[in-house]
C-alpha cells in the first residue's frame, strides 16, 4: 500500500485576467468562482478552492486568490499558510502592478517556494515571450524566488501544463514540513451554514491536527465550540492535519449566536491568547515610495484577519524603504498570533502594501524604548530556534515563562525541548536556526523556564538573605522561609524561591530544616554571658512551671537583657523551652511532666472539659488552655464532640517532640 500523499497548501498570485482561475481549472478540472457575481464579472472576488495531485506522493490544497487591486484583503487571507506559491503571469501582458503586490505579499508572508507560470503561451510569439521571462527574472531578481522555474503554459491548448505539473511536484518535495505534534491552529477565512449541519468553517489547518468530536476554542473572543465533523477536500475525515485545507462542522452556545467570523482562529491549547499589542521586526518595502512613520496608522494583515493599528517605532522618526527595525504594533482589535508568525502591512489611504516582517512577541507589554538586554532578547526571538527560545524567556525576566508557553511566545513546536533538538518552522514562520550546542538553555523550573542570569541573581539573593539574617541574629538556627521569599524582587514568581532552595539545598549551598534555612556550616553558639542568660531563664521558667511568663514578663524577670528575646528562640529551637498559645513560655521538662500526670490520672477518660483537667493540672484557665491545645498537638488528648478524651498511654516524646513542619 503506497504511503499517504504529503498534504500541501498551492496558493495562485499574480494580475487580474492573466487566468489564474482558468489555469487553476485546466490543472484540476474545477471552476473555482463559484458565486453568480463572479461569473457575471468574469473575476474572481472571493477565495476558491480545489485539490490538485500531480503525482503520486504530493498533494496540493490549492487556494485561488483573487487579482484585483480591490480584493487584496482577501488575496492575503488566501495566501497566509501556503506551502508553494504559483505565480501567474500573462504572456501578452507580462509583469503589471498587482504581480508585484503579490510578490511582496507572499515573500512578506514568508512562504518558501515559488513556480511562475506564463500563461496564455499561445498568444505570444516566442520572442515577445523571452522578453517576459526576463521581466519575471529581473522581478525575482535578489529574492528567495531568484531560482523558481518559470513555465510557458496555456489553460486553452493544453501546452506546458504537464511541464508545469512537474514543475510543482518539485517545488512541493522542497517544501518545509509541518510538524504532526505541533499546537493545533486553524485561522478561519469562510464561514457558511449546511442545511442539517449548521455552521461550517473553513480554513488552511496551519499546524497540529484536529479530530472530530473534540472541543475547541474561538478565539479572540474565547468561547467554546465542539467539532461535530471535519472534511478534507469534500470527503468526511476523523482528523485533519497540518497543511490541509479543512472543512470543520461547529456546534455549541457561540456558534448558535452567530459568533464566529473569518478572521477568527479555532484553537485547543490553553497557550493560545488573543492580544492587542505586537513586538515584530517590520521591514519597508523596497521599491516603493512609502515611508513607515512613527505613530502611523496602517492596516495589519495577519493570518485571515486584518486590523487597524498604530506603529509604534522604538526611537526612529521613520523606516525608509528596504529598511527595518524593531517596533510595537498597537492593534485597534484583538488578534491571535505566535512568535514567529508573518504578516503585511499596507497603508490607510490610498491602499497599498508598504511593508511586511515578523511577530517576535505575540502579547508583549507596551515598551516605550528598549534596554540593550531587551533588543538583544527580540533579535534572539526573529531567529527563531534556540535563539528564540532563550530571547522569550529572557524577556520573560522575574516572572518566568511556563514551559507550556514555549510553544507561542517562542514558536517552538512540542513536545520537543529546546534542549535536544532544533525547533520545527510554524506555519507563516520562517524556518528555525540551528540549535548551537554551545548555546545556553533554560532550566525549568517548577513548570517555568528562567533565563540563567535570572537564576544565578536568585540564588545569590537567597544565600545573600541568609547569610545577612546569620548576621542579624547569630542566635536563630537559621532564616525563616519568609526571609527567602521577600529575598526576590516583587514580579518575580510566586513558585521560583521555593525552587531556586530547592536547587541550593540538592547543590548542597543551603539547608533548610523545617521551617527555617541555614548556610552549610552555620551553627548557633551562646557566648559565655548568652549562656548565664540561658541559665537564669531556664531557673525562671522551672519555678514558673506551666504558669510561665510571657516575653514582656520573661525579659522584665532576667533584668530587661538585650538578648532575652534571641537566648528564647535558640533555646526554643533546641526544645529546651516552648512557646505556648502564642504566648507563654514554659520550660519542656515541666509540660512533659505534666503529661505524664494527666495520662496517669485521667487516661482512657473521655468527655472532659478543662475544670476536669484543672485538679491534675492546677492553673488558671488563661494558661491550661494553651497546654491542652498542646497537648492536642501531640496526642496525649483528643478533640471530641462531647469533649476530650485523654490516651491510655503517653505518647513518645509528646512534649519534647518538634512540631516544626519539613519544607518539601
Amino acid at each position: 500500500m503506497p504511503p499517504p500523499a504529503r498534504s500541501l497548501v498551492l496558493g495562485t498570485a499574480g494580475h487580474i485576467d492573466h487566468g489564474k482561475t482558468s489555469l487553476v481549472g485546466a490543472l484540476t478540472g474545477v471552476d473555482t468562482d463559484r458565486l453568480a457575481e463572479e461569473k457575471r464579472r468574469g473575476i474572481t472576488i472571493e477565495l476558491g478552492f480545489a485539490r490538485y495531485e500531480p503525482e503520486a506522493g504530493c498533494a496540493f490544497g490549492v487556494v485561488d486568490v483573487p487579482g484585483h487591486e480591490g480584493f487584496v484583503k482577501t488575496m492575503v487571507a488566501g495566501a497566509t499558510g501556503m506551502d508553494v506559491v504559483l505565480l501567474v503571469v500573462a504572456a501578452d501582458e507580462g509583469v503589471m502592478p498587482q504581480t508585484r503586490e503579490h510578490v511582496a505579499i507572499v515573500r512578506f508572508l514568508g512562504v518558501a517556494e515559488m513556480v511562475v507560470a506564463l500563461t496564455k503561451a499561445d498568444l505570444a510569439e516566442d520572442e515577445w515571450l523571452e522578453l517576459v521571462r526576463e521581466d519575471v527574472e529581473d522581478l525575482l531578481a535578489d529574492t528567495p524566488y531568484e531560482r523558481a522555474e518559470i513555465v510557458p503554459a496555456s489553460a486553452e491548448t493544453g501546452v506546458g501544463l504537464d511541464d508545469l505539473a512537474a514543475a510543482l511536484a518539485r517545488s512541493g518535495a522542497r517544501a518545509r514540513r509541518r510538524a504532526s505534534g505541533d499546537l493545533f491552529r486553524l485561522p478561519v477565512d469562510r464561514v457558511f451554514a449546511v442545511e442539517g449541519v449548521g455552521t461550517v468553517v473553513t480554513g488552511t489547518l496551519w499546524s497540529g491536527s484536529l479530530t472530530r468530536g473534540e472541543s475547541v476554542r474561538l478565539l479572540p473572543r474565547d468561547e467554546t465550540a465542539r467539532v461535530r465533523a471535519v472534511q478534507v477536500h469534500g470527503e468526511p475525515v476523523e482528523r485533519a492535519t497540518g497543511g490541509q485545507r479543512t472543512a470543520v462542522a461547529l456546534t455549541g452556545a457561540a456558534v448558535r449566536r452567530g459568533n464566529v467570523a473569518r478572521g477568527d482562529v479555532l484553537v485547543s491549547h490553553p497557550a493560545w491568547s488573543p492580544a492587542l499589542m505586537l513586538t515584530v521586526e517590520i521591514a519597508a518595502l523596497s521599491d516603493t515610495s512609502w515611508r513607515v512613520k512613527a505613530g502611523q496608522r496602517v492596516r495589519v494583515h495577519l493570518a485571515t484577519v486584518e486590523v487597524m493599528a498604530r506603529v509604534a517605532l522604538f526611537g526612529e522618526p521613520q523606516l525608509v524603504p528596504g529598511d527595518k527595525a524593531l517596533a510595537q504594533l498597537r492593534l485597534e482589535a484583538p488578534v491571535v498570533a505566535r512568535s514567529g508568525d508573518r504578516f503585511v502591512v499596507r497603508s490607510y489611504s490610498p491602499v497599498t502594501t508598504i511593508a511586511g516582517g515578523v511577530v517576535l512577541e505575540p502579547a508583549p507589554p507596551k515598551r516605550k524604548r528598549l534596554s540593550q538586554d531587551e533588543r538583544a532578547a527580540l533579535l534572539a526571538l526573529a531567529q527563531g530556534g534556540r535563539p528564540a527560545a532563550e530571547g522569550a524567556v529572557a524577556l520573560a525576566g522575574w516572572a518566568g515563562l511556563a514551559e507550556d508557553a514555549l510553544a507561542v511566545q517562542a514558536g517552538w513546536t512540542p513536545p520537543t525541548p529546546p534542549t535536544t533538538k532544533d525547533a520545527a518552522p510554524t506555519a507563516g514562520a520562517p524556518a528555525a536556526a540551528p540549535l548551537a550546542p554551545s548555546t545556553p538553555t533554560p532550566q525549568p523550573l517548577d513548570g517555568f523556564l528562567f533565563a540563567d542570569a535570572i537564576a544565578a541573581k536568585g540564588e545569590a539573593r537567597l544565600l545573600a538573605a541568609v547569610e545577612a539574617h546569620h548576621r542579624r541574629r547569630p542566635l536563630d538556627a537559621g532564616a525563616p522561609l519568609e526571609v527567602l521569599r521577600t529575598a526576590l524582587p516583587t514580579s518575580a514568581n510566586p513558585r521560583l524561591a521555593a525552587a531556586l532552595a530547592t536547587r541550593l539545598v540538592a547543590a548542597g549551598r543551603l539547608v533548610v530544616d523545617g521551617k527555617a534555612a541555614r548556610l552549610p556550616g552555620f551553627e548557633a553558639v551562646l557566648s559565655p554571658e548568652e549562656e548565664a542568660l540561658a541559665a537564669r531563664i531556664a531557673h525562671v521558667l522551672e519555678q514558673a512551671g506551666l504558669q510561665g511568663p510571657t516575653t514582656e514578663e520573661l525579659s522584665a524577670m532576667v533584668s530587661d537583657h538585650p538578648r532575652t528575646e534571641s537566648v528564647l528562640g535558640f533555646m526554643a529551637a533546641q526544645e529546651r523551652v516552648r512557646l505556648l498559645g502564642d504566648a507563654y513560655w514554659t520550660a519542656s521538662t515541666a509540660l512533659a511532666q505534666a503529661a505524664e500526670r494527666t495520662v496517669a490520672a485521667l487516661g482512657g477518660q473521655s468527655g472532659l472539659g478543662p475544670a476536669d483537667f484543672r485538679e491534675v493540672l492546677p492553673v488558671t484557665r488563661k494558661h491550661l488552655i494553651p497546654v491542652l491545645a498542646r497537648f492536642d498537638a501531640v496526642g496525649v488528648t483528643v478533640r471530641e464532640p462531647t469533649g476530650r478524651r485523654v490516651a491510655t498511654t503517653l505518647p513518645p516524646g509528646p512534649c519534647n517532640k518538634s512540631d516544626r513542619p519539613r519544607v518539601q
